[in-house]
């Protein structure tokens, strides 16, 4: 009861209208009671001050379960917190600010330890010298003038890491938050340590997100609880103002020393599907803003990560990477493994089946504009997000393309022999789509390699023919262009004037040095391709592709043969060797 009830005419209680209307406070039993109670709810006030002051020290004791406390000591007795906010404002601010402080030490220390263990546990796969196209001195042991294969490039191969985001896809696939958690526990520090595990940083960032927002969920929950506060001003942004500026701050001291693209584009995708958790349960209002902080951290870093590779790629020359070897060169496998990984973490969450057009892919809507799957073609069957971070990364990926393109121009341009530059690109454009295939990703970056590869491929083919029979390819070549200009009388039967159009010396040469030499030609070819191919599927293809432009260039031979003499044919045509017995 409070002094206004005790004092009230119109009280509701029984026991007070039975007064005869008189107020209970002015009647002679209310008046000796009226210090009795008041004693009574001083001695009430200070208990319930002395239990709850009790309680909160427990909460600033190491290896305290809170959670328990909460349940079990403090929200089983909120109506007292609601008897102290009528009978004594002062102490209920009291009890709110011990409440406050003492959590927000709590978590502070507790998420600064525990990222404290988890750096302990870091694999930094990559430095600020692991580039696309990185000197190769940087991937040389110090006593020994060989690669080091232990440096080829864990920093651009995803492998397993996407995994870090199997728990999020699958909440948002359909199971429920439990079921994904399930998934992949965060990271026990303790039990890690032990076992010498390590983890790369996107694993790290992803347990302190994980305890971060299941924390900061309860809490929200319980403070609503416990002091009734459904405002503006209640006491979540004072009990984890600290700790949400703490994991900025690291995450922060993290990213300025990080060169590893693979690790931050998870984290971004990570702090997407955080929006959507934190949204789902209705605490966006207060973890938003801070969620909406750590991409503007995590995005910037990326762009300075990408441009750095890009600076390499930009920079470098067969000098300092190394080009005189026309077998696939380093920096292509790390292009392609790097782009792979990039367009995989993109297509993560994808709904089954969709294209595998990864390089289509987009983020959310307002953070990646979707892309052409053929080179060249603009965007207009889908609208543009210009000036997103998404967009930004797409065009990087572009000209990171095309940028490719040229080193790898200039590192085939140190070789001597034309051919050798052909057979170098080739090399390393198989490479590359060979990569890209193998990690199951289609679209621009795959269409535009490929369409180089075939050109290659074409210039090849007559390089290494030119180099067999270059005397038969280079008279069908001059023969045909000069008979295109002649016209020939229809019904014409016999030898018109043959040497106005072809030497029969040089024809009949011609079909015996062919007739004798083809077969070690072919054998000569194949050796060639062999030795210069490491991929044997691609040798394979183009053998394939030598000997049908080979036999395309005979054919025409024996063509201009039978236009020149269209009546009877000359003596060394026997010689000549029928396509049944070359194919």
């Amino acid at each position: 009861l409070t002094d206004r009830d005790i004092e009230d005419a119109a009280c509701p209680d029984p026991g007070f209208t039975a007064s005869a209307g008189v107020p209970p406070a002015w009647t002679v039993a209310g008046k000796e009671m009226e210090e009795h109670l008041a004693k009574l709810r001083l001695r009430a006030i200070s208990r319930t001050r002395t239990y709850f002051l009790d309680i909160m020290k427990e909460l600033r004791r190491p290896k305290t379960h809170i959670r328990m406390i909460q349940t079990h000591a403090l929200l089983k007795y909120g109506y007292l917190v609601d008897f102290l906010l009528v009978a004594s404002p002062t102490i209920h601010g009291e009890i709110r600010d011990v409440y406050v402080e003492s959590m927000s030490k709590t978590l502070h220390t507790l998420f600064r330890t525990y990222h404290k263990q988890l750096l302990t546990l870091d694999l930094r796969l990559a430095t600020r010298v692991d580039l696309i196209a990185v000197e190769e001195a940087a991937l040389r042991d110090a006593f020994s003038t060989k690669v080091n294969m232990r440096k080829r490039g864990d920093a651009f191969v995803l492998g397993d890491r996407a995994k870090v985001l199997d728990g999020a896809i699958s909440a948002e696939s359909g199971l429920d938050a439990a079921a994904a958690v399930v998934l992949i526990p965060p990271i026990n520090a303790h039990v890690a340590s032990m076992n010498g595990e390590k983890y790369p940083y996107e694993m790290i960032f992803r347990s302190i997100m994980s305890h971060l927002i299941d924390a900061a969920t309860n809490e929200y929950v319980f403070a609503r609880q416990f002091f009734k506060e459904y405002g503006q001003n209640d006491c979540f942004h004072a009990i984890f103002g600290k700790t949400l500026s703490l994991v900025l701050e690291q995450l922060e001291n993290y990213l300025f020393n990080c060169h590893d693209a693979i690790a931050i584009l998870l984290m971004i995708k990570l702090t997407h599907s955080y929006k959507r958790t934190v949204k789902a349960r209705r605490i966006d209002k207060v973890l938003e803003p801070f969620l909406d902080r750590v991409t503007n951290l995590l995005w910037p870093r990326l762009k300075m990560v990408m441009d750095a590779h890009l600076r390499s790629i930009r920079s470098a020359n067969a000098k300092k990477c190394g080009g005189g070897d026309i077998h696939p060169h380093l920096i292509s496998r790390r292009y392609a493994e790097f782009t792979c990984s990039i367009l995989l973490i993109l297509n993560r969450g994808r709904k089954a089946g969709s294209s595998m057009d990864v390089g289509n892919d987009k983020l959310p809507a307002d953070k990646i504009m979707p892309r052409s799957s053929s080179h060249g073609s603009s965007a207009t069957s889908a609208p543009s997000h210009r000036g997103s971070a998404g967009d930004m990364l797409m065009n990087d990926l572009d000209v990171m393309l095309e940028e490719m393109n040229l080193l790898l121009k200039r590192l085939a341009d140190e070789h001597s022999s034309n051919k050798k530059r052909v057979v170098f690109m080739i090399n390393n454009l198989d490479q590359i789509i060979t990569i890209f295939k193998e990690r199951r990703v289609a679209g621009k970056e795959l269409n535009r390699f490929s369409e180089i590869l075939v050109h290659q491929r074409e210039l090849f083919v007559e390089e290494e023919l030119l180099q067999t029979f270059s005397k038969m390819i280079a008279f069908v070549q001059q023969t045909e262009a000069h008979m295109s200009g002649i016209s020939v009388p229809r019904g014409a039967r016999g030898v018109a004037a043959p040497a106005d159009v072809v030497n029969p010396e040089v024809v009949e040469s011609l079909v015996r040095e062919f007739a004798s030499n083809w077969k070690s030609g072919i054998e000569q070819i194949n050796r060639n391709v062999l030795s210069y191919f490491s991929n044997f599927r691609n040798g394979m293809e183009i053998l394939k592709q030598v000997l049908t432009q080979l036999l395309l260039y005979y054919t025409r031979f024996q063509d201009v043969i039978r236009k020149v003499w269209r009546g009877k044919p000359p003596s060394f045509c026997k010689d000549l060797v029928s396509t049944s017995v070359i194919l």
